[in-house]
């Protein structure tokens, strides 16, 4: 970010928010030989561990859940249910890559707008969020062989967690592109793969990794935060349809929700700040929406609504 960044606007990618990696392929064999119950009873001890020696995301996960709580007149949930909500994800994600997941427990919401779409022979641009868990999106993607997702991710301060994915089932990286900046090159070449009818997954709450952040502000449960512009940017340069895609487990099951957001993006050279933060804002309202049905499932462990030193005029440059 620009200038030198304080604990509190620490960057989400230097905060390993998968530390406890080791302890959840124990978690992984106590739920195969025992169950569902005994994986949580102990869960628990591996996620007071964590919280305790995780000071920021401890803060950011209870600042959150205030936020959340005072949004919406309610009282506030305690932090290790957010945690443990993200171990459950966690669990969820070995459980999908290693042939063991229940897709009887999932109801899919908006699934016509992209089967029609691949019956037509077109691709397009789904920016999805850290909300529930999106691997059943990659799954379930590959379980209809005519869908094809090229999923955008930065995943270096992930990689024990996804080389523990890669052990259960190597093609759970077949799909993954790992960008810092989007080059002219990657973007001709995701043109060529949504010009194929596939698809291309990017997320839209996390600022990019780089000194200099190119963001829009848009207000987020009750207060302005940082959104990145990259993904309109990627529409405006694809010129194809955008949908938004949001998963949240609900009690027992699961919900993956696909939603219309643009039939394409333009973003013209006058006025090119406020385009981009109307489309911040519009998709901002719709993670809004879903986070609030299930607050304990958004999955950013980090002080989301500080705001970066921008410029002026950050979103046009």
């Amino acid at each position: 970010m620009a200038g030198t960044m304080s604990a509190r606007g620490l960057h989400w990618a230097s905060i390993n928010e998968v530390s406890f990696v080791a302890g959840m392929r124990l978690m992984f064999w106590i739920f195969r030989v025992f169950g569902r119950w005994p994986f949580r009873l102990v869960l628990y001890p591996v996620l007071a561990w964590y919280v305790m020696a995780k000071p920021l995301p401890r803060r950011a996960s209870r600042e959150y859940l205030q936020r959340v709580a005072g949004h919406t007149s309610t009282e506030p949930a305690g932090v290790m249910r957010h945690f443990s909500a993200f171990g459950e994800s966690i669990l969820d994600k070995m459980l999908l890559w290693g042939g063991l997941f229940d897709f009887n427990s999932v109801e899919l919401h908006g699934g016509e707008l992209i089967t029609d779409a691949v019956a037509a022979g077109r691709g397009g641009l789904l920016v999805c969020a850290h909300l529930g868990n999106l691997e059943l999106c990659r799954v379930l993607s590959r379980q209809r062989h005519d869908i094809k997702l090229t999923v955008l991710v930065h995943t270096k301060h992930a990689q024990a967690f996804n080389a523990m994915l890669g052990r259960l089932n190597p093609e759970s990286q077949l799909n993954l592109l790992q960008v810092t900046e989007m080059s002219p090159a990657t973007a001709m070449m995701l043109s060529e793969r949504v010009a194929r009818g596939e698809f291309v997954v990017i997320a839209g709450d996390r600022i990019p990794v780089s000194l200099n952040p190119r963001v829009a502000v848009a207000d987020f449960i009750g207060a302005p935060a940082a959104f990145p512009i990259g993904p309109h940017m990627l529409a405006s340069i694809l010129q194809c349809p955008v949908y938004l895609l949001f998963s949240v487990r609900r009690g027992s099951r699961s919900e993956v929700h696909f939603e219309h957001f643009r039939d394409q993006v333009r973003i013209p050279r006058q006025g090119r700040e406020a385009a981009l933060q109307v489309l911040a804002a519009d998709y901002a309202r719709r993670l809004e929406h879903h986070t609030l049905r299930a607050p304990l499932q958004w999955f950013n462990f980090y002080d989301f609504w500080h705001l970066p030193e921008l410029e002026h005029n950050d979103a046009s440059r």
